[in-house]
């Protein structure tokens, strides 16, 4: 058995990414009415916000009655302590009392349990439970587990009720009518480079995928065909491509997981032939390190309500991405301007941000309308490819079941930023994609200096030139003293 003292330095260890949710109680702005509006699905047992409990005509709330002694816990630091427990003694505390039923049904419990046993991969069976259970007993039918949940009377939580909410709740239409980036079709590379990569903007581009294979190609059953056996990154385990969408049809949750993988190509060759990188961005400078270049280009498959909350891409480098099939929801902040709800550490290694992006949108969006510096957003849709600028936060949301390539690169107009980022006193801990992170810098400076001479040197001496400009004073400046605060005259 754990000590008391044991389970909470455990909890301590882990990393979380979590904020105190917005609660839907009496003084919330959320009016159950409004919930008619959504669509919402699947087994939440019962589970209400807090403040239907004041409306309630039961003096007791079941959650804490069937916790007995812990019920002062918060319902994040009980989750906590039942992740620590194998599915066996999950299952025996889920029959102590209608409380820890709920708790113990709890699903990110099961998916943590099916994730952490399952490097090769899983075959989902509707619910994670389900899954964790025919992974031991193939025999059993686990059919009948979706049956035998039942509701629990009276139990009131506003972190369960959220989490089932978010898991559920589709994208409002206000959430989604913004769209103000930049848009441009066929534009020359010189006309992309002066105006958006230089200046550091993002922008959405049309028309410059219309050769792409993958266009027309990239359908479930073509990529299913070609990929085989070939298994996949999806989270912390590797999955086949038919196993992943079996998963993908069933899932309903909060995050669901993402198929995100950066050696696609080397699996799968035939699938690099499918695309080309679009005319804007095919200098790339970490070209040069040939196979010891750090991850840069993923493939990205996806359902509904799946998608990467807010981050700045790896290493200083700035990205493109690009739509196959589906839709994205983008909501971008330039690098001098941290979301509402996301907290990065002093030395940026690590982001503290809600749990869901859903979360984010429920608690979070309406806020940015009052922003002096609002977000960039669009919606980026099949064919279409969003740039996105070195620095800049950004969120992503697939808005139905969505196939993307994205590929991160270095060119001359951001090189001095990644050369600075990569020697960095912290560096080691800041630097992704590369089993070399402390040598990476040097790695890549000499590589630069041998294939492109003098470069780096030219490229200091244009930011140094640039910079001295913009200290230049102005005329009104130079013909005014600034000790008395009047004009300087001469004779």
């Amino acid at each position: 058995m754990f000590g008391c003292r044991t389970l909470l330095k455990q909890i301590k260890k882990r990393k979380r990414r979590k904020l105190p949710r917005k609660s839907l109680s009496k003084n919330s702005k959320q009016k159950p009415q409004d919930l008619d509006r959504f669509s919402l699905k699947g087994q939440n047992y019962g589970v209400q916000p807090l403040g239907n409990f004041y409306l309630s005509s039961s003096p007791r709330n079941s959650r804490n009655t069937g916790l007995g002694n812990i019920q002062k816990l918060t319902d994040e630091l009980v989750l906590d302590i039942l992740s620590l427990l194998d599915g066996t003694h999950l299952g025996i505390l889920s029959t102590v009392s209608k409380s820890f039923y709920v708790f113990c049904n709890h699903e990110p419990l099961w998916r943590n349990l099916v994730l952490e046993n399952n490097d090769d991969g899983f075959l989902f069976r509707g619910s994670w439970k389900s899954t964790f259970v025919s992974g031991f007993k193939p025999c059993f039918d686990v059919e009948k587990i979706g049956t035998l949940g039942f509701k629990v009377k009276d139990f009131y939580s506003d972190y369960m009720f959220q989490s089932w909410l978010c898991a559920n709740l589709e994208m409002k239409d206000e959430w989604l009518a913004k769209d103000n980036i930049v848009r441009r079709k066929g534009i020359s590379v010189e006309e992309f480079v002066s105006k958006f990569e230089e200046p550091n903007k993002p922008v959405l581009l049309e028309g410059c995928l219309d050769n792409w294979p993958a266009l027309e190609k990239w359908d479930r059953d073509y990529l299913v065909e070609v990929c085989g056996d070939a298994r996949f990154a999806v989270g912390p385990v590797q999955m086949k491509l038919d196993d992943y969408f079996l998963y993908s049809d069933q899932a309903r949750e909060e995050r669901p997981l993402y198929l995100f993988d950066p050696i696609f190509a080397d699996k799968v060759p035939k699938l690099d032939q499918d695309y080309d990188v679009p005319i804007y961005f095919n200098e790339d400078l970490f070209g040069v390190l040939g196979n010891a270049r750090p991850d840069y280009r993923w493939i990205i498959i996806g359902p509904a309500g799946s998608g990467s909350s807010f981050h700045i891409d790896p290493n200083s480098t700035s990205a493109w991405n690009a739509v196959v099939k589906g839709s994205k929801k983008w909501v971008l902040f330039p690098p001098d301007v941290v979301p509402p709800g996301v907290h990065p550490s002093s030395d940026g290694a690590e982001v503290a941000c809600p749990v869901s992006i859903t979360e984010w949108f429920m608690n979070f969006y309406e806020s940015t309308k009052t922003w002096k510096k609002k977000p960039v957003e669009c919606v980026c849709k099949a064919g279409e490819v969003i740039f996105v600028p070195n620095g800049w936060w950004h969120l992503v949301i697939n808005l139905e079941d969505s196939i993307a390539i994205t590929q991160n690169f270095v060119s001359r107009r951001n090189l001095l930023n990644v050369l600075d980022f990569l020697k960095r006193p912290n560096a080691s801990t800041l630097v992704s994609g590369t089993r070399d992170r402390v040598n990476l810098h040097d790695k890549f400076k000499k590589a630069i200096e041998a294939a492109f001479p003098g470069t780096i040197d030219d490229l200091v001496q244009k930011a140094e030139k640039k910079k001295a400009e913009q200290e230049k004073p102005s005329f009104w400046d130079s013909v005014k003293d600034s000790s008395s605060g009047g004009f300087k005259f001469s004779f």
